[in-house]
């Protein structure tokens, strides 16, 4: 018989992203969404967490990343290759850049698309998840 997992007993959890390094706080993360973080894990099941983040435009990247770094997509035509550096996204919608880092960090597989709806970005400092009352996590990352 398959487990029915309860998304009202799941916790949540809400994590302020001034000053966190983006990689170290997007595997905290993905690890909380998947539930790695319990003892009762199992990697066939969504056994995770709710994660909000908030001040998604405060992240730092270590090194030269800010310049080097590009986000990358591609369409079906020829020529159809967009290559969009970090600056510019980070100005238009600071919130792709962890949802991107986040994903990539979670399998390949049909339960990742159920894992990253667990996770909600904002770029400032104010969510409409008050009701959920999100506990504060401190990754322990700078």
């Amino acid at each position: 018989m398959k487990k029915k997992s309860k998304e009202s007993s799941k916790k949540w959890y809400l994590v302020n992203a001034e000053g966190q390094v983006l990689g170290r706080m997007a595997t905290r993360i993905a690890d909380i969404l998947r539930g790695k973080d319990k003892p009762t894990f199992e990697p066939h099941a969504d056994t995770g967490a709710f994660v909000v983040v908030i001040n998604a435009e405060k992240i730092k990247l270590t090194g030269r990343k800010k310049e080097q770094k590009v986000y990358i997509s591609k369409s079906e035509y020829q020529g159809g290759q967009k290559i969009v550096p970090f600056r510019k996204v980070m100005e238009k919608k600071p919130e792709t850049v962890i949802l991107h880092a986040v994903k990539g960090m979670l399998p390949k597989n049909k339960l990742s698309s159920a894992i990253i709806k667990k996770l909600k970005v904002y770029a400032g400092c104010e969510h409409p998840h008050a009701a959920q009352q999100p506990e504060n996590l401190n990754l322990g990352v700078k």
